[in-house]
């Protein structure tokens, strides 16, 4: 074999060893059976507080004059 060739032999092997190493540690990502009453907490909620929610959102469709901003696309006053 020619050097060149060792050379992309070497690192395709490199390189399919790096893939087995970070494909080995993927099964420990998960979540513990323990670690799962933090994450059930009302503070680690996407809309942890429904009232700040509704509040910023009366703001920004009172300034903005559109509604919905968040939740779906549209709105605005409709003038061109």
């Amino acid at each position: 074999m020619t050097p060149s060739t060792l050379q992309r032999v070497a690192r395709r092997a490199a390189g399919l060893a790096l893939c087995a190493v970070a494909c080995a540690g993927c099964g420990q990502l998960g979540v513990k059976p323990w670690e799962r009453d933090l994450l059930a907490r009302p503070a680690m909620q996407l809309d942890a507080s429904p009232v700040a929610n509704g509040i910023d959102d009366h703001i920004y469709f009172s300034k903005e004059a559109a509604t919905g901003g968040r939740a779906f696309g549209g709105g605005g006053c409709g003038c061109n």
